[in-house]
């Protein structure tokens, strides 16, 4: 499948923060503008989140992390997905669903029971990924809620 390393790093690492970088770029492109929901590096650190950073051949070419979210249903502990995203030279090997599931087990492992996520019609290859790896549409929630452009997915982990 993929010969890609995954390694934990800081959501503000420079590996990290020249492919969040990238993503904004493509969020530019198709959208007109950057993901404005507000994130806070800390929140991807353990225990309360993870950031992931894959590797091929020493290059950083994906990245995805998760964080916890307060406000889960019942004491439910639950994790938004964010930073999902592979750069355009590698893409359709596979490496989104290794990254995917690497960040759930990470996730599973620190008790998060569902991820939830927010991605947008303009990215029609996230959306099918997300339903070929048993994400559910759900209701909106966070920044983007309401937005008529976005689609919230969750999962039980």
């Amino acid at each position: 499948m993929s010969d890609l390393t995954i390694r934990e790093e800081r959501y503000d690492g420079p590996a990290a923060t020249a492919l969040i970088a990238e993503v904004q770029a493509e969020y530019v492109v198709r959208y007109g503008g950057p993901d404005e929901a507000k994130v806070d590096p800390d929140e991807f650190a353990p225990p309360r989140g993870m950031f992931l950073v894959g590797y091929l051949d020493d290059a950083p070419v994906a990245t995805g992390g998760w964080r916890l979210l307060d406000d889960g249903p019942k004491g439910e502990v639950v994790a938004e997905l964010k930073r999902m995203f592979v750069v355009a030279a590698h893409r359709r090997r596979g490496l989104s669903r290794v990254m995917l599931r690497a960040l759930e087990d990470t996730a599973r492992t620190a008790g998060v029971r569902r991820m939830i996520l927010i991605t947008g019609i303009k990215q029609p290859e996230a959306m099918e990924l997300y339903r070929t790896s048993d994400y559910d549409v759900i209701e909106g929630f966070g920044h983007y809620a309401g937005y008529p452009d976005a689609r919230f997915f969750g999962k039980v982990l």
